[in-house]
This record gives C-alpha cells, structure tokens and sequence, in this order.
C-alpha cells in the first residue's frame, strides 16, 4: 500500500513537472494564454442544447474547461465545461488548421480554453460543437482529482472548494440554487413593501440572540467591538423610526463550536413588520418557504434525508408545554414553583444548572424528548419568559410569551416573537440577563441602553422573525451539513 502510494506521488509530481514544461514552451513561442485579456461567450451548453432547433448550422463561441479529450489522429473530440454543464466539441485538422491542431493535441485536462464554430448533432445524435477556432485561455498547472479516482474527502472539498466545484456538478448546483433561494426570498419580500437595509457588523454591544460574541479592537478610536451575533436590535430601531416593514440578509457572527449544523459565521435572515404579531409571521414564513420552494424547485413537496417534507399542507402549530406533554410525559401546565420543576428534571435525569427557573427546565425538556420528533413542518409556540428575553409576554398567562420557532427534519429553521415594546419590562429582562451574565453566562444578553432609549420614544406593537438561510438552504438541496452549502465554511489551520 505504502509502494502504491509511492507511485502515485511520483505520478503526480511527473504531470505536474510537464505541465509547467508546456507552459515554458507556449511563451517561447509567444502564445502565453495569460497574456489573452479577454474572449466573447455568446452562449453556454446547456443553451445550446435548449434552442438547437434554432441554432443547428450557426457559429456559436463557448468557453470553459477541458474534461475530457480523445485525440484520434487528425480529428479529436474534447468535452468543455461551463456554468451550466458541459458540451461536446469536434476538433478536426482540417478545419482549424495544422498549427492550431497541433497546439490542440497538447492541451491538458483542466486547461480553460474558448472555441468557436458551428452547432451540429453526431452520428450519435449528441449535440455539439464543430470547432473552427480553439483558443488556450488559461493553462491549468494543477492535475484535477479525477485522475486519481475523484475528489471524496469532505475536508480537502471544503478547503479547496474551486476543486469541488469543477469535479462535482452537484456542488454547483447547490450553489446556483443557494442563489436563487436568496433572490426569491428578496422577490418575496420586496413584493409586500418590505425595504432592504443594512445595519453594522462591528457594534459596541453585541445583543439580540443567546450567543458568545467575537471581540476586537478599533485602533482609531481605542475602543472594543464585538462582531454582530444578530441583526434584531437596530431593526427594531428602524421600526422605533418609522420605517413600518424592514428586512436585512447578512453575516453574523457566533464564537460557538462547529458541527453539522454550526458554522462561526452564518447568514441570517431578519425581518420586521410593525403592526402586527407573532401570528402574523407564522402566515408570513408559511407562506414564504412555500413560494421559495415552488419558485426554484418547482415543487412544494421535497425530500429531505429520505423523508417526503410536503410544505404545502398546513404548518402543525403546538405549544412548547403541550410539545413536552406529548412527548415526554410530563405537563408542566400544574407545575407552580420552581422547585418542583428541579424535582421532575431529576426524576428525568436532566441535568440542570442552580440558576436555571422552571422555564428553563421546560426547555431542556422540550431539547431532550421534543425536537428530534419534529420532522415534518411544526410551529412550536409560547416559550417560557426566561428563554425568551426580547419577546411580549402572553396576556393571559405572563409567564409565557408571543414566540414561536420553526421546525422541519429536527432542525430549528425560523425564530420568531411579537417583539416586546414596552422599555419597563425589557429593562427588567436586560437586568436579568446582567444577572446571568455576572453569574458566568457569557452568552446572556447584555443590557443596551440606546436601544432603551429608542423604546422610549415609542415602538409600534410588531412582530418579528429570524431566518437560518444556511439551514434553508440545507432543507431545499437535501444537504446533510452546513458545510456544504457554504461555499468556504470555517476550518481549523493545517499550520
């Protein structure tokens, strides 16, 4: 095994010693592609195939990669791809002449070339391209995986993601359909009078969400900044403002551990409405997911891991305590104090921390038995207050609030709040995330005073809603982890 390995970086290094040879010889004789500024496309493959009705017998000019070549004395075929897939093209002598031929024969897989010349079927009935002209626009110096039995290794794919993309078609495809997801969501919203805008990503106080912020320094001002970990606060300062409907897709940043469903930083999706409610976004995400999917999907039923998700069908709606009552047994409805609820996590063997309350109990439960259940699309709504410190509380029972989180295949995709306006009480929940920060949880939100002060001139009742756009993402391509739908996702150094 160990000669094998041997042989093959000996193989390598060969290829790589005769590639860099070609190149020495095509600047000899002055056809240095890397002196070429430019070369007009006038069409991909995947066009060519769609309209050869209209196009067979006429010049096209198509450039992209060489992935394939069989040379066959005076006539060869090569397999050129681009954006849009991959097209056979006929290289023959005659028609481009001997020189040119003879440079052609010498072109390496993984070298980007243009060709022009006329659409036509084989013998064969492929559709493909006659080549009048072959240009060298880029010399590869590299030796493309496949060679040596294809790009498998998850961590060499995210590291060097320009390797993936060229050798796995399906990776590109996620990636179109990254962006398209993106383009309809903003469609979606810009059709119901929403406005993009953009908030800061370096802010004096990282708040909004439950997470450990990255800090750094600004020389200028000899101040510490934190990297946003949400987009929430100075939303709703827009909304304090007057600007009744806003939204922001951006980066945000979370100094947390890094699993199939983590990344350090991620793309969030942020959207408020003023008057409105946390039902009113339950209609709003429902009906989005939807019309994104059908929109680059063309379907509203996908798989997902195997399982058929249908997003047509009405979203479940279920409460955090009746989620737990289902699942794990235990109604917390006749829960009172929070002893008892300590008392009923260790007859479950929760494990619980001293400064947890009864609503952090719930959650725990609600991690433990509920979410691994939550396959098809669930709203699971009115969070305990403790979890739940941006959020307006129920009317009619206090103790819980107007939020709802949305669940498909397990995952957390939408979080969501009749955002809490009154400054009285948000003051308090930011006092008793102090608290919590003080006892050790860097994660607590901290108290922000400006964003208090905007409260106090007054915010409209609004609702709210975070969306995972990673996650999303994930959903609609049947991504297992969200590596694989970024396209360059957080790894740790090889130094």
């Amino acid at each position: 095994m160990a000669e094998e390995k041997i042989q093959a970086e000996q193989d390598l290094n060969e290829l790589l010693k005769v590639k860099r040879t070609k190149l020495t010889e095509l600047k000899e004789n002055a056809k240095d592609p890397f002196q070429i500024m430019k070369y007009d496309v006038t069409h991909h493959s995947a066009d060519i195939r769609e309209d050869f009705n209209n196009l067979e017998g006429k010049n096209v000019s198509i450039a992209g990669r060489i992935m394939s070549k069989r040379v066959m004395g005076k006539a060869s075929f090569c397999n050129i791809q681009d954006i849009k897939g991959s097209i056979q093209s006929y290289v023959k002598k005659d028609l481009i002449g001997d020189e040119a031929y003879t440079d052609f024969k010498k072109y390496d897989i993984g070298d980007i070339v243009g060709v022009t010349g006329e659409v036509f079927k084989t013998h064969t009935e492929e559709v493909s391209v006659k080549a009048e002209q072959v240009v060298l626009l880029s010399k590869s110096l590299q030796v493309l995986p496949e060679k040596f039995h294809g790009l498998k290794d998850t961590d060499t794919r995210y590291r060097q993601r320009y390797v993936d993309l060229i050798v796995n078609p399906e990776v590109k495809d996620t990636f179109v359909k990254r962006s398209l997801i993106i383009r309809e969501i903003r469609n979606y919203l810009d059709s119901r009078n929403f406005i993009e805008v953009e908030t800061p990503v370096l802010v004096p106080n990282a708040g909004g969400a439950a997470a450990k912020p990255f800090l750094t320094h600004h020389n200028a001002l000899d101040q510490d900044l934190h990297l946003r970990i949400s987009l929430e606060l100075y939303l709703k300062r827009l909304i304090v403002g007057g600007l009744e409907r806003v939204y922001e897709i951006g980066r945000v940043f979370r100094n947390e551990g890094l699993s199939v469903r983590h990344n350090p930083e991620f793309t969030l999706l942020e959207l408020y409405q003023a008057y409105t409610d946390y039902y009113g976004m339950m209609d709003l995400v429902e009906n989005l997911f939807r019309t994104v999917a059908d929109r680059v999907l063309g379907t509203t039923t996908i798989t997902y891991d195997g399982v058929e998700i249908d997003l047509a069908k009405p979203f479940e709606r279920m409460t955090m305590t009746d989620a737990v009552k289902k699942y794990a047994g235990v109604d917390f409805q006749g829960v009172k104090t929070e002893e008892e609820a300590k008392a009923i996590a260790r007859e479950h063997h929760i494990n619980y921390e001293d400064r947890h309350k009864k609503g952090d109990i719930i959650n725990l439960f609600f991690e433990e038995y509920v979410e691994e259940k939550l396959i098809q699309p669930t709203f699971i709504m009115d969070h305990p207050v403790e979890i739940s410190p941006l959020a307006k509380r129920k009317p009619d029972a206090p103790d819980f609030t107007e939020r709802f989180e949305l669940f498909i295949t397990k995952r957390e995709l939408a979080n969501a709040f009749s955002e809490l306006n009154d400054p009285i009480d948000q003051r308090g929940r930011f006092e008793a995330q102090e608290a919590l920060r003080a006892a050790g949880d860097d994660e607590a939100n901290a108290l922000d005073e400006d964003f208090l002060n905007a409260l106090e001139y007054g915010m409209p009742p609004t609702g709210g809603i975070g969306i995972g756009i990673d996650r999303f993402v994930m959903l609609l391509t049947d991504s297992a982890a969200i590596r694989d739908v970024l396209l360059f996702p957080t790894m740790k150094s090889l130094d």
